[in-house]
């Protein structure tokens, strides 16, 4: 399978007009989703792609619909559907078909499926801007914005990758 490299995921990036806010959390992003793919044994290439990717939406929107944009927007660029699917799937631990349509998103499910999903979804879960933060913490925010379900299931997730990695990825973020 051949995924877009680097350069052609930056030239995406820049052609876009990503903003050097959303670059800086992309590359931190990136760094840790590559960490969390080497211990659980996943298809870097597609989850480095797909990490400089997931948030190729940001520059059409900063709403929870920039998935589904981002997504849109690497379909329209002929992007292996693999990568699509990762960026498509990325938002918190995932959104049921329910919660999407209550949040205006086309009706359907975005839960995380395959391990490289997971992993880049629980990665850009565990960076809050520009700085690493435990699943924890990650868990209480959402809890704050009365999003109990989603710290349960984002809860899951780091429990499923960090049983595979055999250590607490909390561990690379303190």
């Amino acid at each position: 399978m051949s995924y877009p490299t680097d350069e052609a995921c930056l030239t995406i990036l820049v052609e876009e007009g990503i903003s050097d806010e959303v670059m800086i959390h992309i590359e931190v992003v990136t760094e840790l989703a590559l960490e969390i793919a080497e211990c659980a044994g996943a298809d870097i290439s597609l989850v480095h792609a797909a990490a400089l990717l997931h948030d190729i939406g940001r520059s059409r929107s900063h709403g929870i619909d920039h998935a589904v944009q981002g997504a849109n927007i690497l379909r329209d660029r002929g992007v292996h559907n693999d990568v699509v699917e990762i960026v498509e799937r990325h938002i918190g631990a995932g959104i049921t078909a329910g919660e999407a349509g209550r949040l205006g998103l086309p009706f359907k499910d975005y839960l995380p499926e395959t391990l490289e999903q997971k992993i880049v979804a629980h990665a850009d879960n565990l960076i809050a801007g520009y700085r690493r933060q435990t699943s924890s913490q990650h868990q209480e925010s959402m809890r704050e914005k009365g999003l109990d379900e989603q710290a349960e299931r984002a809860a899951v997730l780091h429990n499923e990758l960090s049983e595979l990695c055999g250590y607490d990825l909390d561990d690379l973020c303190r």
